[in-house]
């Protein structure tokens, strides 16, 4: 027969409750300001309810009623350095963290609100509202509040959107070497997606301090954790990460706060990453103000017995049952807090003379501006001011002849032995000699703790990337090892990191560079070979760099590693990895600018646009063909960074363009280049513009399918014989 042994985890699960003899001996000052919060956050959120039956949210109004508990007494440990993201049900996470930032001694419900509270209920509101005094000038809304100051980094929209970006808070924390921590609040619903159980194992493996604050409020919009898992008490997915976890009642804010005390002592000692899970209860619907039974998923008796274990009630109870407060002073606080609320938002409003009778309208003068609709979706490029750039041509000293791939790992070394803030990550970059085609080698042996081999989970290790580069502290490169994983990865890369610096208000910097892998020509297949630029173009916030030659890559990696915002930078594989060319011999530092693409060869008759390794190509096809013709390297593919200066020239002088690429056209990234270029100079272009793409499907592992899907020489000449005719 065989032998069962039984097996522990290796971390700790338990569940803390609280009695009455713990409110005895919790300090009246803990208790005070947990009252005053719990009021504060009730009240604003009644508020925002009641703006929205006026129909003045645009768009939703995720409530927290109920909830307050869990977000009060998990921030009261916290200090202004520990940084929180929060969901798209955010609004007492946030507040309850900056409520703490401007109030580090406390509140006491005896007292007057202080001005630096009325200012955060009234930028909060005016954010929700979309007016330009909100701590995001409107853009956020309810569900992208962020004050960095106060150590709010942002809530979500995303269901799990934020988690990895935490864990990447948490990394900038212990490597800065503080004992600050991160915490990252999502509900039930998240608990089951993959980036939230990628970024469990992360965490565990690299032994950062994240809370990961579960508030299990018992629907994901209608759908229990009964229904969607096999163990619906959720902190029990910590054991198999080994990662310590708690559960806790939610409705019981001191419970919680002993809960969260336990595991921020945990991680400020350098325990790692925790788990608490609050079991509470949202009052109203997903959005609105109307509760769940009336969509008929919930029962009315089922709220009301959740109602009954209030957690302002509970702590009002006990304030009042120490004689630390009367009722009276109880009522008064909650009535301060309801007037001062209808204050502000009476100060937002004034009737609106198109509307029925009583409707409000905000007052115009408070709306943003809608000449700031773009501002802000990517920098100014001030941080580059002073950086110096050179063209091959501007080079006098001596160079060699070195192969593209040890180029990319000599930049990499001279920038991260030059800048401190350098941390490189991806799947065995950190092994392999250098990764598998070798373009981090000796990195991992000069800068043990700023490479890191990370295990395949491609949301968590990028979004992690994200939050290191919203942070600040660091500058995260980070390493996909194809193309195609930026599908794996999309929610990360659009979602968050492409939209962080502008849906925040548009002042934050993202400096964050993506090493993006290019496999066509290897024979990996359709899920291993895209051209990713079309995709990438699709998003604003991501500038895109495509280095032909070692000698660009050098100038236009510094840039990128110098820059502000997110650069892709797009790596040719098969087809420029083993190529050689000249580079300067003692010279890694220079750089090339944004916006500037390079004329490589002249000619009268036709323009050719490409980038990366059909550049070569359309060198080839030229020579081939005997057409006169400029060829034009691109390097950024962002449509912010083209260098229409030059194309704009060489097009008045040919009056015929071409663009080349080599992916497939479904995912063409010269579909809108030429949309652009024939709506700009039509007047100037003889014939429409002409492409060159690979075809419909993605490369095959067979050789020929491999050839016949991709674009090529042979095509390009071609197309310049049916453009010009031969010469």
């Amino acid at each position: 027969m065989p032998k069962s042994t039984p097996l522990a985890p290796t971390s700790s699960w338990v569940e803390l409750t609280c009695t009455d003899e713990d409110y005895d001996e919790a300090a009246p000052g803990l208790l005070s300001t947990m009252l005053a919060q719990l009021h504060l956050i009730r009240a604003f959120e009644e508020e925002v309810l009641g703006l929205a039956a006026l129909g003045l949210v645009h768009g939703p109004a995720h409530s927290s009623i109920g909830q307050e508990g869990g977000a009060v007494g998990s921030c009261l440990p916290l200090r202004s350095d520990d940084q929180v993201t929060g969901s798209h049900r955010g609004h007492h996470q946030f507040l309850a963290k900056a409520l703490g930032h401007v109030a580090p001694d406390g509140l006491d419900p005896k007292a007057e609100l202080k001005p630096e509270v009325i200012e955060v209920l009234t930028r909060s509101l005016a954010e929700i509202c979309g007016l330009s005094d909100g701590y995001c000038r409107g853009r956020g809304g309810s569900m992208h509040l962020q004050w960095m100051e106060a150590g709010c980094m942002g809530t979500n929209a995303i269901v799990g959107g934020a988690v990895p970006q935490a864990a990447g808070f948490a990394w900038s924390d212990k490597h800065a070497g503080t004992d600050a921590v991160s915490v990252t609040y999502f509900g039930d619903g998240a608990v089951n997606i993959g980036s939230v159980l990628e970024t469990f194992n992360l965490a565990g493996a690299w032994s950062v301090p994240v809370c990961f604050f579960i508030e299990n409020n018992h629907y994901a919009v209608s759908t229990t954790p009964e229904e969607a898992t096999g163990e619906p008490r959720l902190s029990g997915r910590g054991l198999g990460f080994a990662i310590p976890s708690w559960r806790v009642d939610g409705m019981d804010p001191l419970a919680v706060h002993f809960a969260m005390g336990e595991a921020v002592e945990h991680m400020r000692s350098g325990g790692g990453p925790t788990i608490v899970e609050a079991d509470l209860y949202r009052y109203f619907h997903q959005n609105g103000p109307f509760p769940g039974s009336a969509f008929g998923y919930r029962t009315k008796d089922e709220e009301k017995s959740w109602r009954e274990r209030d957690p302002i009630a509970r702590v009002a109870g006990h304030l009042v049952r120490r004689k630390l407060l009367t009722e009276k002073q109880v009522e008064a606080h909650w009535n301060a807090c309801k007037k001062a609320m209808a204050d502000i938002s009476g100060s937002m409003t004034e009737p609106d003379p198109q509307g029925k009778q009583g409707a409000r309208r905000y007052r115009p003068a408070l709306l943003p501006d809608p000449a700031f609709v773009d501002v802000g979706v990517r920098g100014d490029l001030s941080e580059l001011e002073g950086a110096r750039y050179m063209e091959p041509t501007e080079y006098t000293g001596e160079l060699v002849t070195k192969k593209f791939v040890d180029v990319v790992a000599d930049v990499m070394h001279r920038r991260m032995e030059t800048d401190a803030r350098i941390v490189v990550m991806g799947e065995d970059v950190h092994k392999l000699k250098g990764g598998p085609r070798g373009a981090t080698r000796g990195l991992k042996a000069a800068f043990p703790d700023r490479v890191l081999g990370t295990p395949i989970a491609e949301n968590a290790f990028v979004g992690l990337a994200g939050g290191l580069s919203l942070d600040g502290r660091y500058r995260p490169v980070a390493e996909l090892m194809y193309a195609d994983f930026i599908w794996v990865s999309a929610d990360q890369l659009f979602n968050q990191v492409g939209k962080m610096r502008h849906m925040f208000g548009g002042d934050s910097p993202v400096p964050y560079v993506l090493r993006i892998k290019i496999g066509t020509g290897t024979g990996y297949g359709s899920q291993h070979s895209m051209d990713p630029a079309g995709i990438l173009a699709t998003a604003a916030g991501w500038r895109i760099i495509a280095p032909s030659t070692p000698y660009d890559y050098i100038g236009l990696m510094n840039t990128a590693l110098a820059c502000d915002d997110p650069v892709a930078v797009l790596e040719h594989d098969a087809d420029l990895y083993s190529s050689m060319g000249e580079v300067p011999a003692e010279d890694l530092d220079y750089c090339l600018p944004v916006g500037k693409a390079a004329l490589r060869r002249e000619g009268e008759d036709v323009t050719v646009i490409s980038y990366l390794s059909m550049v070569s190509r359309c060198l080839d096809a030229v020579e081939q063909s005997g057409v006169s013709a400029d060829v034009i390297d691109l390097r950024w593919l962002d449509h912010a960074s083209l260098d229409w200066d030059l194309i704009e020239a060489s097009v008045k002088k040919t009056n015929c363009v071409l663009i080349v690429e080599q992916g497939a056209i479904g995912t063409s990234w010269g579909t809108r280049l030429a949309d652009e270029i024939q709506r700009r100079y039509f007047d100037w272009l003889d014939a429409p513009v002409e492409r060159v793409t690979g075809g419909e499907a993605s490369p095959s592992v067979s050789k020929v399918l491999e050839r016949a899907a991709l674009g090529n020489t042979e095509d390009v000449v071609a197309a310049l014989t049916a453009l010009v005719g031969t010469p």
